[in-house]
């Protein structure tokens, strides 16, 4: 079952602290907390100490990716003409890579490994994998929630990888509810703002992520259509 709304401390925007991204500590990495809180526009970040629970984060400038905007160079296209998409196919490997304690400024610990292989088993979940030679190559996960794809991580063994990942994933996106869908990326870096990138206010998000809410699931995404293998990666192709 999914927490109040109330249990998360705040009724209304106005409420948060116009200045301070972190809106809340507690709770834990449940499917029902993780969902409820994905749909008011939260999501989670480990402490770093085990006696302390998750942080829960509403960004004051929030980054997200128009699908129509992302900014394909001719390198990607070259890289996503030799790789092939999947969905769903290595979700575990793909959170695993992405949990790697030896990359620089890891995060994901086992909670949140934990959390979001529950949220897969319920269909919550999902990764988009770039695969070459049958070798997993690179790959993203995150949370899809009707028109809304909260990405959480992505990573990388060959050159662009994980950009053609996030390529596939937008061409995944583009469908007949591409308008009112929303891609997630938590926040701006300067990596993800070459690709297109851009930053919205904390209403402007709420306003996206209601809208988003509304539509429902991609196809890619919907439990029904099952592990999808050899998809386009779109522009690229």
């Amino acid at each position: 079952m999914e927490p109040p709304a109330s249990s998360w401390g705040f009724d209304d925007l106005a409420d948060l602290d116009p200045a301070d991204d972190l809106v809340a500590i507690g709770a834990d990495l449940r499917p029902g907390t993780l969902l409820a809180a994905y749909r008011r526009g939260l999501f989670p970040m480990p402490s770093g100490d085990a006696h302390t629970p998750p942080y829960w984060f509403f960004p004051v400038r929030r980054a997200v990716l128009p699908l129509e905007a992302m900014v394909v160079s001719r390198s990607l296209r070259r890289s996503a003409r030799t790789m092939e998409i999947r969905v769903d196919t290595a979700f575990d490997e793909v959170i695993a890579a992405c949990g790697d304690p030896r990359r620089p400024d890891g995060w994901i610990d086992e909670g949140v490994v934990a959390g979001y292989q529950q949220l897969h088993e319920l269909g919550w979940a999902h990764s988009v994998e770039a695969w070459r030679d049958g070798e997993l190559v690179g790959g993203l996960y995150g949370v899809a929630i009707g028109g809304l794809f909260a990405g959480e991580s992505m990573f990388h063994r060959a050159t662009d990888a994980s950009k053609v990942a996030l390529l596939g994933l937008v061409s995944l996106l583009r469908d007949e509810h591409a308008d009112c869908r929303l891609l997630d990326v938590q926040w701006r870096t300067d990596h993800l703002a070459s690709l297109g990138v851009v930053e919205l206010t904390r209403r402007e998000y709420a306003a996206r992520l209601t809208e988003a809410l509304a539509v429902p699931l991609p196809r890619a995404f919907d439990g029904d259509a099952g592990p999808l293998m050899g998809r386009s990666a779109g522009p690229g192709e």
